[in-house]
């Protein structure tokens, strides 16, 4: 057998050396580069955790008062061509003064908006959306506007002077979250052309409505979601995304004896506000 000899010696270590190269720049991309992220990423979430563990801000309580409504489209409101909806006014109490107790530049806010707004019911009964309410509208009965764009932006009051010149009939919201974050969920038109019994010459303006117009609350039922966005003085950006679960049931009747009232101080992880860390 004929021994294979090598005679191109220097072509031979240039190709060892440069197949070296290859192997080095894998290593690094495959291994080194990994690890690396994985530093990167730890180092992030544990620097987010340090800096949400006493956090600036956080919903304290929820406000729900959910009723309904009909609305008479009948000639001479003979209660013969009525649409009923669904309406749920909704107060979101911000604390920022749990973890700094006097207002500085750090708990103060200069920007709020609510965005990733999606809304699940129990049936294709009804057109739902979700906007910004006057507080002083609350818990009564007020036509509100659909969204036409994909977010809630609030005009931020600073002062007593702006606050006696601010028009509450748009967002708006106090620099040192004094005042709730006022919402109105709506299902309009859950039956159409709905006419009043013939042997009864009235109907219930409120929740009781449904009962007499034979909605299952099941129906109708509903899950809100949404994103809070708070920029502070200091130009820091929290986020707390907000899951609602709303049953209109209960064992009094829930709904149907006319309105239903939940009011509910809220704790937990869920319920702070996520510093934005910027790398």
């Amino acid at each position: 057998m004929k021994k294979i000899k090598i005679k191109h010696h220097k072509t031979v270590l240039i190709i060892f050396i440069l197949l070296l190269c290859i192997l080095s720049f894998l290593y690094y991309d495959l291994i080194f580069r990994t690890s690396y992220a994985k530093d990167e990423f730890s180092s992030q979430v544990e620097k987010i955790a340090e800096q949400n563990e006493n956090p600036i801000f956080k919903i304290q309580k929820i406000l729900i008062y959910s009723s309904a409504n009909a609305i008479d489209k009948s000639e001479n409101e003979s209660l013969q061509d009525l649409s009923i909806l669904q309406y749920s006014d909704i107060a979101i109490t911000i604390d920022n003064t749990s973890t700094v107790y006097d207002l500085t530049n750090e708990n103060t806010v200069k920007d709020l908006y609510i965005d990733n707004i999606s809304i699940s019911t129990g049936s294709d009964k009804g057109h739902q959306y979700v906007n910004y309410k006057s507080p002083f509208d609350f818990a009564e009965y007020k036509e509100i506007k659909e969204l036409n764009s994909d977010k809630i932006e609030y005009h931020i009051v600073n002062t007593n002077e702006e606050n006696n010149n601010t028009d509450y009939g748009s967002p708006t919201f106090y620099a040192d979250c004094s005042n709730p974050i006022t919402l109105e969920y709506m299902n309009q038109d859950i039956i159409t052309n709905y006419a009043a019994s013939s042997d009864s010459n009235t109907i219930s303006f409120n929740g009781k409505v449904l009962q007499e117009a034979g909605i299952n609350l099941n129906d109708i039922n509903y899950s809100l979601n949404f994103t809070i966005h708070i920029v502070n003085n200091l130009n820091e950006e929290f986020i707390c995304p907000v899951r609602l679960k709303v049953d209109l049931s209960g064992e009094d009747g829930g709904i149907y004896k006319g309105y239903k009232y939940d009011n509910t101080s809220v704790s937990g992880y869920e319920y702070n506000f996520i510093k934005i860390v910027k790398r």
